[in-house]
């Protein structure tokens, strides 16, 4: 469970450090307080996609952490098995800078963001208030009765059958042509496979040709310009050359170094240059007959560029490219010709895999119709509770061919009036009914998820009087084996908590600034007055907010 948050300079939060308490723990404020920023910093510290923005404005950094308490063994066991010490409590944190950079540690060691979502996504469970909304698309019910029937293991099984079917298939659709364009595939493959052969390629070699003849194209130039320089090193019986003027140069240093020690240094260069420029007059004479004019030599090179050029032009860019043109030809060519074998395979192994898979989906959709019958009679009685008396839900299901998520197409359908028929959520539930059946929904999940704490950002949307006060009741009931947190704008539900958080924004000096402040009980009865009747709070407010909280503790 979520023990303590920690923020520094996260939007208009310049410091809060906010401690929460097992069972139901709500935050109260003004919209636009900074209720959804505390959500931000939330999803940051478990991982997820933040920015930059996130950064108080003249901040150089943010700073998120958070102490975790009843750690679940899931979450335990992928900390351990990723190297990180088992204990009791989990310290987690991440800063983000103003240039957008990210860093996180585990129990102070550094991890990445990726690895953080991954070991700790299990910590919290997160709804938002997008989350009904979404309950509206169709494809996220399959979803929730896998999730309710835990079929994780079951689907993953499925799918890895699936995946190979479908890879089956493909290649058995890509043998698929007639015998007319078989044979000219064939013989176009033929052609390519002995062109390429035939010019016996190595890579690399391109390169060497072209400096090669450019050295050739080059030979007269280059022979004259080494023979100068050796001359100007060498000199002839009239003129001295660069090395015996080193040399002399170096033997008058000596001998002053011999008279100034501050010059054996000098002394020392000239040497090294007088033999370097020795050496160098040594090599460049072994090196001129390196490049006499080979026409011969210079036309194969011209030939075997061309053929190479005449290549490229067909089958890639680089001569690397048409190595990897003609394997990948020999290739298709084999399976060409021996298809007839290779098709007789595949399509035995299509039949095999399919009827395994068939039998995978088929428990797949037996344990999602189960897990209907059960999670509907559990969502029917939570609505019931909830002020929606008439409900009824069924499911619209059909079998279907073969997807990556088995064979059903689901939809949840739902009556909100007694003799009325259900119709799909779509076209049936208010924003208020939305929020219930959401709830309801998320209740019944909650015993078959290990996740400790869940977030309920404004579930009371669309809902007031009775049915929020129910809707507090489910989740102070659900809040008996989990930690919730629960935003809220509504006093039934704060009156039900445990631990009453206030968020409120302060504007000083030209800056905003927000706040968040555990309640007593004096303060608890000031918020859920301002709940009950606005910004005008009248004794008679404080007297109705005593009175819930009196019926809260019962």
């Amino acid at each position: 469970m979520l023990s303590c948050l920690q923020i520094e300079n996260v939007a208009v939060i310049q410091k809060a450090e906010v401690h929460f308490q097992p069972g139901l723990n709500v935050l109260t404020g003004e919209t636009g307080a900074g209720k959804s920023i505390l959500i931000d910093s939330i999803n940051a510290i478990l991982g997820n996609r933040t920015s930059k923005d996130l950064v108080r404005t003249g901040a150089s950094k943010a700073v998120i952490r958070a102490s975790f308490a009843q750690i679940p063994d899931v979450v335990l066991d992928k900390l351990e098995a990723a190297g990180y010490e088992r204990s009791a409590e989990l310290l987690l944190s991440r800063e983000i800078t103003a240039e957008g950079k990210s860093s996180c540690r585990i129990n102070g060691m550094p991890t990445t963001a990726a690895v953080l979502r991954e070991l700790c996504g299990g910590l919290i469970n997160i709804n938002g208030q997008h989350d009904s909304v979404g309950l509206l698309n169709p494809a996220h019910h399959l979803s929730i009765l896998d999730d309710y029937a835990q079929n994780a293991k079951l689907y993953q099984e499925y799918y890895v059958l699936y995946r190979s079917l479908v890879k089956v298939k493909k290649e058995l659709d890509a043998m698929i042509t007639d015998e007319a364009e078989k044979q000219r595939r064939i013989d176009l493959l033929t052609y390519q496979v002995q062109e390429i052969e035939d010019a016996a390629l190595t890579a690399g070699e391109e390169q060497t040709l072209e400096s090669r003849r450019k050295v050739l194209a080059n030979a007269s130039t280059i022979r004259d310009r080494v023979a100068k320089a050796h001359a100007l090193l060498s000199g002839d019986d009239d003129t001295p050359g660069a090395v015996d003027l080193l040399g002399e140069a170096s033997n008058a240093m000596d001998t002053a170094a011999q008279l100034d020690e501050s010059l054996s240094g000098v002394s020392g260069t000239l040497m090294d240059l007088y033999y370097s420029a020795k050496d160098a007059a040594a090599e460049l004479i072994d090196r001129l007959d390196a490049y006499d004019t080979n026409d011969a030599e210079l036309d194969e090179i011209e030939q075997r560029l061309d053929l190479l050029y005449r290549l490229k032009r067909k089958y890639g860019d680089t001569v690397e490219d048409i190595i990897a043109f003609g394997q990948k030809a020999r290739e298709e060519l084999e399976q060409i010709q021996f298809s007839e074998q290779r098709h007789d395979q595949l399509q035995a192994e299509k039949l095999r895999l399919y009827g395994l898979a068939r039998e995978k989906a088929e428990a797949l959709t037996q344990t999602r119709l189960k897990a209907f019958d059960e999670l509907n009679a559990r969502i029917t009685d939570t609505l019931q509770f909830l002020n929606m008396p008439g409900v009824r839900m069924t499911l619209h299901h059909a079998r279907g061919p073969l997807a990556s998520h088995g064979q059903d197409s689901v939809e949840f359908y739902i009556s909100t009036n007694a003799g009325e028929a259900p119709k799909p959520l779509a076209r049936i539930a208010s924003g208020g009914e939305l929020s219930r059946i959401t709830l309801a929904i998320k209740n019944a999940l909650a015993d078959r998820d290990a996740v400790p704490t869940v977030i309920y950002d404004e579930i009371d949307s669309g809902v007031s009087g009775k049915a929020a006060g129910r809707i507090g009741e489910v989740l102070r009931q659900s809040a008996q084996g989990h930690q919730i947190l629960c935003i809220t704008h509504t006093a039934q539900i704060a009156a039900l908590a445990d631990c009453h958080l206030l968020i409120q924004k302060n504007v000083t000096n030209d800056r905003t600034y927000t706040e968040i402040h555990p309640l007593d009980t004096e303060g608890r009865v000031e918020a859920l007055a301002r709940l009950i009747s606005g910004d005008h709070v009248t004794e008679l407010s404080r007297a109705n907010a005593r009175e819930m909280l009196g019926t809260g503790r019962q």
